[in-house]
Formats: C-alpha cells, sequence, structure tokens
C-alpha cells in the first residue's frame, strides 16, 4: 500500500487495514464491455451487490497515469462515457499507462495485479481469457492465465468464456498449477452455460469451504491464484445449441475481418450478442452479479478464518 503509483480509495484503504472483506472489480467490462449507460448501470448493481453480501467494493482502472483501487461513482460515469476510448490494458501496458499518464481499463490480468498491490484476495468478474480456438496456429493464450499463476488472488467467474477452447485452456491451467473449483458443480460452466464436457479440479459447496481452501494455500507460501468457477443462474442460462451457433458465426465473422489480439474478445462478445437478439448481454449482465454475490460471501468467510 506504499506503493507511489498506487491510489487506494479511503474506504476500500481503511477496509484492507481493519481485515474487513474487500471485493475487486474490472473496469473492461465497463469501457468494453457494453455500451453507454448500459454499462455504468451494471457497474453500479455489481458494486451494490457486493455491499448487500457485506463487503467492500473496489473498482480497478488506471486513471492519467494512476493505479486506481476503489473508483468513486463520478469515476465509473467517466468510463462508461468515454468507452472504447480507454486503452485496454493488460499487465505489458501498465507500465507505458503509468509513464504517458493515460486512462487504461483493468483487464482480468492488470486487475489480479493492482489487486494483489493493494492485498485484496477475492476478485469478481464475468469469465475468464483461456487459450483461444485454433491456439495450435496463433499461440493466441490470453494473459490472463499466466497472471493466476503469479498472483495470489481468487477469481470468481462463471468459467471459461465460451468462445474460447476450454480443454486446452484446463490443461495449460493445470501446467502452472492453478487450482479450478467448481462452485456446487463438478462441471467446469461454460459462461452461457452452466455445464461443459470438462470437470473441475474439485468441488466446493459453501463460501467457508473456499475461504479454508484459500487460507491453507497462501498461509503455506503455495502463490497463485484459484479459479472459482460459478455457474450462471439456471433462469439465465443459454442452450448450447443456440449459443454454439453463434459463437461460430461470431467467429468467423471476427476471421472475415481480421479482429485479433486484444480486440477479439470484446468484437465475439458483441457480435453474439447481435445474433442472439441481446439475450447473451443480459446473461452476461446476470452472470457477473452472481459472481459477485458469492466473491463478497468468499470474502467475509476469507476475513473470519
Amino acid at each position: 500500500m506504499s506503493n507511489p503509483y498506487l491510489h487506494i480509495s479511503p474506504e476500500v484503504a481503511v477496509a484492507i487495514e481493519n481485515n474487513r472483506p474487500v471485493v475487486a472489480l474490472e473496469s473492461t467490462i465497463i469501457a468494453h464491455g457494453m455500451q453507454y449507460p448500459r454499462n455504468v448501470e451494471t457497474a453500479l448493481r455489481v458494486e451494490e451487490t457486493v455491499r448487500e453480501q457485506g463487503a467492500i467494493p473496489a473498482t480497478i482502472a488506471i486513471l492519467a497515469g494512476r493505479l486506481t483501487v476503489g473508483l468513486s461513482q463520478e469515476q465509473i460515469e467517466y468510463l462508461g462515457k468515454e468507452g472504447r476510448n480507454v486503452t485496454k490494458v493488460s499487465r505489458r501496458d501498465i507500465p507505458f499507462m503509468v509513464a504517458s499518464e493515460q486512462d487504461g481499463a483493468t483487464t482480468v490480468a492488470a486487475t489480479m495485479i493492482l489487486a494483489a498491490m493493494a492485498g485484496i484476495k477475492v476478485f469478481a468478474t464475468g469469465g475468464i481469457g483461456g487459450v483461444h480456438r485454433g491456439a495450435e496456429h496463433t499461440f493466441d493464450i490470453s494473459a490472463d492465465l499466466q497472471e493466476l499463476a503469479r498472483s495470489d488472488v481468487a477469481v470468481v467467474c462463471a468459467g471459461v468464456k465460451s468462445i474460447l477452447d476450454l480443454g486446452l485452456t484446463l490443461e495449460y491451467l493445470e501446467t502452472q498449477g492453478v487450482p479450478v473449483v467448481g462452485y456446487q458443480t463438478d462441471t467446469l460452466p461454460a459462461f452461457y452455460a452452466r455445464e461443459s464436457a470438462f470437470d473441475v479440479n474439485y468441488r466446493l459447496d459453501s463460501p467457508d469451504q473456499i475461504a479454508a481452501a484459500l487460507k491453507a494455500k497462501w498461509e503455506m507460501g503455495l502463490g497463485g491464484g484459484m479459479v472459482i468457477a460459478n455457474p450462471i443462474p439456471e433462469a439465465y442460462a443459454m442452450p448450447h445449441v443456440e449459443i454454439d451457433t453463434a459463437i461460430d458465426r461470431a467467429l468467423q465473422d471476427a476471421d472475415h475481418h481480421g479482429i485479433s489480439g486484444k480486440a477479439t474478445t470484446p468484437f465475439l462478445l458483441a457480435r453474439i450478442s447481435e445474433l442472439t437478439g441481446g439475450e447473451s448481454l443480459e446473461s452476461n449482465i446476470q452472470l457477473v452479479l452472481n459472481n459477485a454475490r458469492l466473491a463478497a460471501q468468499i470474502a467475509v468467510a476469507y476475513c473470519c478464518c
């Protein structure tokens, strides 16, 4: 917390100093995930959901070169209005945003880094990045996976984004020693879908069990994060056939337009939303809220361990 580049809001700083539960939240979903004003409304709903469970939300971004942990409502509004004018930032981009005093919306990887700097142990997001389909040719692998091996932060998500190669992503996480825990499920959720053909490493059925595993891991010096895979609420889950058809079409469109690198995921999610008549966007919002709820419960349990 003495990092000269790091600014922690007073509310979040006091909570961390007094061992009160805090949940980190990313800002890419605000600037790149959806349009204004839906992005701001969703971000504020996510923060309120965290508070309802007894934890403090800490939305994270880079503002004018400052690593900012705990955004104000005005700052969230600013990011929402600026949208894709704000740079999408991963690990490699952070020093350049700071040195040039630019704004940056943090991805899963960058949010984990800043959360770890601040001493926050639990982070809620939608879905993690992973190994892209066709990576055996493109080597397109999200920096999220390497960060999960580095940073001592638990990531609560709806599994791996279904636009990715789930099997190869799990293999990569296994190689890096990152545990994948299913919350009340034996199979890996696939973002819009509650299940997939792949098993998780461990099933845990309560926030207390997850908190105990995190405490044991980090107190033994076993560094790195943990994936907490939380299935989307059943009412908002989408049929495999419908979402797979939309994903295949979106992938074809991305290839046709030459979309690659960090532009790929925002393009695919937006295109899938179009192809599903907005149904996938509503599912995306509900799964983020569901993850924020569980993350807050885990953070509360962790502080009580």
